[in-house]
């Protein structure tokens, strides 16, 4: 993925005032935010109408922990690059579900800067020399090994 553009991103997040809030830390970084979903059926409805670039999303959404089935279908049916974003990381798959990385919540401005340069550099290091605090990206080999098993 290329940093030359903005990217078309959607966020799939229930909390109302985390997503418009994410929205605009977005907006500023220069990315246009296409979407908002707070459930699993309209985040993927949502990615198929829209096609973005980029999805942040919640592990647990309104209608329950489903953020990993929407990562999974996003992923492997739209070919949408997935960050998951959850306090609680343990609901993580093993096969990361597609995704790049995790932000931990509650997100910082760092932890999203740090996401997507790591999105639009196309992973360029190994994910141990990446880890901070609040984004931990996937190895490529992770990610890769997920999407053949799809």
């Amino acid at each position: 993925m290329s940093s030359d553009k903005p990217l078309r991103i959607l966020v799939v997040e229930d909390e109302i005032l985390i997503a418009l809030e994410l929205e605009s830390l977005l907006q500023d970084l220069g990315h246009d935010v296409v979407g908002i979903a707070a459930s699993s059926k309209d985040a993927l409805s949502l990615g198929r109408d829209l096609k973005p670039d980029l999805a942040f999303v919640d592990i647990h959404l309104s209608d329950g922990p489903t953020g990993v089935d929407v990562a999974r279908h996003l992923s492997g049916e739209h070919q949408v690059t997935v960050l998951f974003m959850t306090a609680n990381a343990k609901r993580i798959p093993e096969d990361f579900a597609g995704a790049w990385g995790v932000i931990a919540k509650p997100y910082t401005e760092r932890g999203v800067r740090e996401a997507l340069s790591y999105v639009t550099a196309g992973q360029p290091r190994e994910a141990q020399e990446a880890r901070t605090v609040t984004f931990v990206p996937f190895g490529r080999g992770a990610r890769e090994r997920s999407s053949q098993m799809s």
